[in-house]
């Protein structure tokens, strides 16, 4: 990893964290407010609410702990880093919400079966709600655009968990408005349906965590081919391949130059690549670039153009 690439991680490490932690206060003052409030006036939807929202918090948890366990330097047994640690702590809040959903429309459907309806609305009700609903807001919009800033696994899941509990008390106003009509069982009707939503947007998270997993390519091949061609002495770029986090991501290619070509020449050919593609793509963290003589044989035996890779013998800067 080049000096460049280590500040830029470091640097986006320790800004995770931080959003992290001032999301968790948030989250923790939320869940309080609507749970307590909720169980006070017995309505089954702001408990739910609540309880969605102690996820929320416990999500914060996980978050930081996977980034605290993904950011380990590499070691012997782990020579690529433990950076797939956070798309894991990812997955443990994509499971926290589908847990949450079960607890929402559980608790709704015993209310509807039992035709127990015994929700009290009033004006602290819908002051409750609002005013939680306003945190809730801005904490997604945040913590989305630092995580799409960022590149951040952990900090788009989040975001997409508390976008959740916006989604939750958005049906939970709503159905303190019908009750209040006289409709008593809007309240867990409204329940199930954010339940749903809080399914699918638990399917968003496993859907991204996919994508790191099986290495799905992150950047596309024709981005990178530009830059490196444009250094000089670069004949031709291909078998271009990345993977990894959307902030951490590691590349390798091959590059065709002169068969004249000396190794000192070579070598600085490369290390000018790889400065152009660190201040390109400074989410790219790790770079291995393969050189070979651009001959008939090196010419007409490249595989497939783009990520995809074929075996056989090269010469390794």
């Amino acid at each position: 990893m080049s000096h460049l690439s280590l500040q830029n991680h470091e640097k986006r490490t320790s800004t995770v964290r931080r959003v992290l932690l001032a999301v968790l206060l948030l989250n923790l003052a939320v869940a309080l407010a609507k749970f307590v409030y909720g169980t006070i006036s017995y309505s089954t939807a702001m408990q739910a609410d609540g309880i969605h929202s102690i996820f929320d918090s416990a999500g914060n948890v996980v978050g930081l702990i996977g980034i605290s366990l993904a950011t380990r330097p590499a070691d012997k047994e782990h020579p690529y880093g433990h950076f797939k640690l956070e798309t894991f702590a990812s997955l443990m809040i994509g499971l926290m919400l589908i847990f949450a959903a079960y607890q929402v429309g559980s608790s709704a459907v015993t209310s509807l079966i039992e035709g127990s309806y015994h929700t009290e609305v009033t004006a602290i009700s819908f002051v409750v709600m609002v005013g939680t609903l306003a945190v809730n807001l801005f904490v997604t919009t945040y913590e989305r655009r630092m995580g799409n800033r960022l590149k951040s696994d952990i900090l788009k899941a989040d975001a997409a968990h508390t976008l959740s509990d916006c989604l939750v008390s958005i049906g939970v106003i709503v159905g303190l408005i019908l009750v209040a009509c006289g409709i008593e069982m809007a309240d867990d009707i409204m329940a199930l349906i954010v339940m749903v939503a809080i399914l699918f947007t638990a399917f968003d998270i496993f859907k991204s965590a996919f994508a790191t997993f099986t290495d799905e390519a992150r950047i596309p091949a024709a981005e990178i081919r530009e830059v490196v061609e444009s250094v000089e002495g670069v004949q031709e770029a291909h078998q271009i391949r990345t993977r990894g986090l959307q902030g951490e991501i590691y590349l390798d290619l091959h590059i065709l130059v002169d068969p004249e070509m000396t190794v000192i020449a070579s070598h600085k050919v490369v290390s000018e690549i790889e400065q152009k593609l660190s201040e390109t793509f400074p989410e790219v963290q790790d770079i291995l670039i393969y050189v070979e003589p651009n001959d008939e044989e090196h010419r007409t035996d490249k595989g497939s153009i783009g990520n995809t890779a074929t075996n056989k013998t090269t010469t390794e800067e």
